[in-house]
């Protein structure tokens, strides 16, 4: 599931308005119904003032891959 389908399913599953949570992010209606729709790109900065809005983390959508900090550890240990 792509990261706009995750909001758009938690908007929708906590009964929240796109109108509502648009309005909230400072994201025009138009631009929003885009991105919920996949019609638009869903940039970090528009993630960031999503999720502040449902006053949540952006980690609830995007799957943190901690591959990097792996390999700092590794470098480090070496």
């Amino acid at each position: 599931m792509r990261v706009y389908e995750k909001i758009r399913a938690y908007i929708t599953a906590n009964g929240y308005k796109q109108v509502t949570i648009a309005k909230k992010a400072g994201i025009p209606n138009a631009t929003f119904y885009s991105i919920m729709n996949g019609r638009r790109t869903l940039y970090a900065d528009d993630l960031c003032a999503i999720c502040m809005a449902l006053n949540i983390s952006p980690e609830m959508f995007v799957e943190v891959d901690n591959s990097y900090e792996n390999l700092a550890a590794e470098k480090k240990e070496a």
